[in-house]
């Protein structure tokens, strides 16, 4: 069977647009990074139940994975094809980084096995399936280098734009998604104004980065660098906060 990329992504921008049902709704534009993915596979064992081969900072029933394999076990022939395969996962995205690992492992499990169980889902169905393991898993079911991304993380649509080239930095610095979120919420609570929102989803990604600094392009920089300070050692020349952190990247283009 072959060996299928699961990307990283990284968020040009992303601003709080309001709140659903205690869901904050983002207004992002997400860009897949074509030099940092993990690499996943199915391979035979005799565990004969689902199983996940890899190195992952989390117990089996939190991961992605197998919370997508719960959505699909009982669709026709899929318990029984994971009686026979593992998933193997060559982890290279560092984890809780805002670099979207778990989420696009997510997608990328999703595609397989849409493929080899012959599900014959669209790329819609997987997306009602993947929206109920998480709000970034919806980008990596369309495969799309970049994308607007809004609502919760179901709504996707391809910006079309040139490839960039990206390079990401992790620090050795875990950020809490829930903390940053509640500090966001507590000290620095704002919401893009519905003109805003249109006027970056229509610019392309390097006009947005040459025109933001690392504050203005992201709601939750600040709010992560109030949980954690030392990650501003890190926020150098050009380079931009991804999600919640705790990765930074910068583009190489032009």
């Amino acid at each position: 069977m072959n060996t299928f990329k699961s990307y990283a992504k990284v968020n040009i921008f992303l601003k709080i647009a309001d709140k659903r049902e205690g869901y904050h709704e983002l207004i992002s534009r997400f860009v897949r990074v074509h030099n940092l993915f993990d690499c996943m596979s199915f391979v035979k064992t005799n565990k004969k139940a689902f199983d996940i081969i890899g190195n992952f900072g989390c117990k089996l029933e939190s991961n992605t994975v197998y919370k997508a394999y719960n959505l699909l076990k009982n669709y026709n022939g899929v318990e029984e094809f994971f009686n026979i395969y593992s998933v193997k996962v060559e982890k290279n995205i560092p984890e809780f980084a805002g670099l979207g690992g778990g989420s696009s492992n997510a997608a990328t499990f999703l595609i397989m096995v849409n493929k080899y169980c012959e599900l014959n889902l669209s790329k819609d169905d997987l997306c009602k399936i993947a929206v109920q393991v998480g709000a970034d898993v919806p980008f990596f079911i369309y495969e799309y280098d970049s994308a607007n991304v809004t609502g919760i993380g179901e709504i996707v649509e391809k910006f079309d734009e040139d490839i960039l080239d990206i390079e990401t930095i992790t620090p050795n610095i875990q950020c809490d998604t829930g903390e940053i979120f509640r500090i966001f919420r507590e000290k620095f609570y704002k919401q893009i104004q519905k003109d805003e929102a249109k006027r970056l989803l229509s610019m392309n990604s390097l006009d947005i980065l040459n025109e933001f600094n690392i504050y203005d392009a992201n709601d939750l920089y600040e709010p992560a660098i109030t949980s954690k300070p030392e990650l501003k050692a890190f926020a150098k020349k050009n380079w931009y906060f991804s999600g919640s952190g705790s990765s930074f990247f910068k583009v190489n283009n032009g």
